[in-house]
């Protein structure tokens, strides 16, 4: 997607030049988003349904962003496809050992929560769909004519085995036609080189076409399915790493490639993240996607919530 003239006066929360900047780039960090009242919320939060989670009879799903066979086969079961209007909690891989069991601390095992929690949950509903703010900020982006809002969770990123993250975009496993992803990035603890920083490549978003999605087999499960032949992975050096404080929210274009690496560090790295796709009819959202909307609980329509 491309901008639309930037006009000063009819802007209500970004500036031009970060409306450009985020054409340009692909992304855009904008800090102190959140107040540190807003991140505590979500901070204690996140903990309380850390601590609070029932381990009896959970399946002990694990996440990862591997995308051979063997390494995608643990995200295809029931846990993670019916997760949608949910709030279900994902293992890290080094978390669970081979005997099935978890090795730590279940608050210390998981990776990620989602993936209905801006529905869900009271206080992640303040932050999407009813923060004005993040009204302003769409609105001001003209990325989307009618952004539905979708796939909230909180990234844990653990001490010593969050895991790594690779290249990739976002709208591989939310995809449109045309493609329309966008994420909305929060940092609710300090990013740091050592803790998993999230690194982009500025401007590959106008480079890098969609070469495959993240699907529902027919057979059951989840898989890739090609859409044409991809790029070679890009050097290291050509990354930019992102170091941020508490409080920053990023904006990802749903074509720009970015990763993460593992967390080295004894700190967590906290982020609550959604994302928004365009509706029907300028943008296709199909049955092959492996995150489904519910008659319960339908895609929230941003502007709706006015």
């Amino acid at each position: 997607m491309s901008p639309v003239s930037v006009d000063d006066s009819k802007l209500t929360y970004l500036t031009p030049s970060q409306v450009s900047k985020f054409y340009d780039d692909g992304y855009l960090v904008i800090p102190q988003f959140l107040d540190q009242d807003e991140v505590d919320k979500l901070m204690k939060r996140t903990q309380d349904l850390l601590d609070s989670f029932d381990l009896e009879g959970h399946p002990l799903t694990k996440f990862t962003t591997g995308e051979s066979e063997d390494e995608s086969k643990h995200v295809g079961d029931d846990y993670f496809l019916n997760s949608g209007d949910k709030i279900r909690f994902f293992m890290e891989e080094d978390a669970v050992g081979k005997d099935g069991k978890l090795n730590r601390p279940k608050n210390r095992a998981v990776n990620k929560i989602g993936h209905g929690l801006y529905e869900c949950d009271a206080v992640f509903r303040e932050v999407s769909p009813h923060n004005p703010k993040l009204k302003a900020v769409a609105r001001d982006l003209k990325f989307h004519k009618d952004p539905a809002i979708l796939q909230s969770m909180v990234i844990c990123k653990q001490p010593e085995i969050g895991g790594k993250v690779p290249e990739h975009n976002d709208s591989t496993f939310l995809y449109t036609d045309p493609p329309s992803a966008i994420g909305f990035w929060f940092a609710l603890e300090a990013c740091t080189p050592t803790n998993g920083a999230l690194s982009f490549l500025p401007g590959s978003h106008k480079t890098t076409p969609i070469s495959k999605r993240f699907v529902r087999l027919p057979t059951g499960g989840t898989g890739f399915e090609q859409l044409q032949e991809e790029n070679a992975p890009t050097d290291d050096a050509e990354y930019v790493l992102e170091t941020c404080d508490a409080g920053t929210l990023v904006l990802i274009h749903g074509s720009v490639l970015h990763k993460s690496e593992k967390n080295l560090s004894q700190a967590t790295r906290y982020a609550y993240t959604f994302h928004m796709i365009e509706s029907e009819p300028y943008a296709k959202y199909d049955e092959k996607n492996w995150l489904q909307p519910t008659q319960e609980m339908p895609f929230t329509k941003l502007f709706a919530q006015e």
